[in-house]
């Protein structure tokens, strides 16, 4: 097994889940070792390791602001990785290929909740569509290239994660670090307030990143199809509920300020999941509550500088 992306946050437990599931062989590629935007970097990885699955799990992720301010960078190396390396996939016959997209790679306004069958149905959100394109262009290959080779590729659509392990640089992380950072920084500063992007009326869903793993391995294990298939938790959450429960659970009392002239980003996400449910099983199992617990006390452990 080879899970590219196998050292970072969603793919560590992967590749964790990998060997308690019994597979003695799981390979994690290394950045400065093998370049996964170089043809050849990626044919003399499955050249040496000749895989009977690859979970391609590798990707160059960021917030809102990361987005605006690298669109060509998320575009690239994101298409470049998985564009070759599900060539090389075709190549080496690798029996098994399975491809983590995203939730960005939906329409900007899609129906909620959203279903797969949405996925074409408009461009996504503008922050964030460089990246979103660059994932959805790899469904289109995963499905020719079902179509025209038989590799046995599957694509997964998971949304928003969060958990222990999270990207907490403020300069590049999602939401749920972004706010537990700047809240508990704010706490033990004593800061009489903290201030938020936007206007706080999107929605997002969130699902915990140990539910994402067990999804993933789920869908290795039985799901075959052309297909994508949405790994969600089902439900969504108001920013601004948001940072009011993230200030709750961290401590801090002070105003939550609003700046309006920050953007928004899409203003509903939550998907549709009775496909995974129904293809091979998967639920969220994590109440979102506890699972932001768990989260902050690891980062007041861990992460905290």
């Amino acid at each position: 097994m080879v899970v590219t992306g196998g050292d970072g946050f969603l793919g560590s437990l992967v590749a964790d889940g990998l060997k308690k599931r019994g597979c003695g062989n799981v390979f994690v590629p290394r950045s400065r070792e093998f370049d996964l935007r170089d043809r050849q970097s990626i044919a003399r990885l499955l050249q040496d390791t000749r895989p009977t699955m690859v979970l391609h799990l590798a990707a160059v992720v960021g917030g809102i602001g990361a987005n605006r301010e690298h669109p060509g960078k998320f575009f690239y190396d994101n298409a470049i990785m998985g564009i070759e390396l599900i060539e090389q996939a075709r190549q080496f016959q690798i029996p098994k290929l399975v491809v983590a997209g995203t939730i960005c790679a939906y329409p900007k306004f899609t129906p909620v909740p959203f279903q797969e069958e949405d996925l074409w149905n408009g461009y996504p959100e503008e922050t964030n569509a460089p990246y979103g394109l660059a994932k959805k262009a790899l469904l289109v290959q995963c499905q020719a290239y079902r179509q025209e080779y038989g590799l046995n590729a599957i694509y997964l659509l998971p949304v928003n994660l969060y958990g222990p392990r999270d990207n907490f640089d403020p300069a590049s992380s999602h939401v749920i670090p972004a706010l537990i950072k700047k809240c508990v920084d704010a706490r033990e500063l004593r800061a009489k307030y903290i201030e938020c992007w936007g206007t706080g009326t999107p929605t997002r869903e969130f699902l915990y990143v140990e539910d994402a793993a067990e999804g993933i391995l789920l869908a290795a294990e039985h799901y075959n199809k052309a297909d994508p298939i949405n790994l969600g938790s089902g439900t969504e959450i108001s920013i601004k509920d948001l940072v009011t429960l993230v200030a709750k659970l961290t401590g801090f009392t002070g105003e939550l300020r609003w700046d309006t002239t920050k953007p928004d980003g899409q203003p509903r996400r939550c998907l549709d999941v009775q496909k995974a449910a129904r293809e091979f099983g998967f639920r969220a199992r994590t109440p979102f509550e506890d699972g932001l617990r768990t989260t902050i006390r690891w980062y007041e452990q861990h992460a905290k500088k």
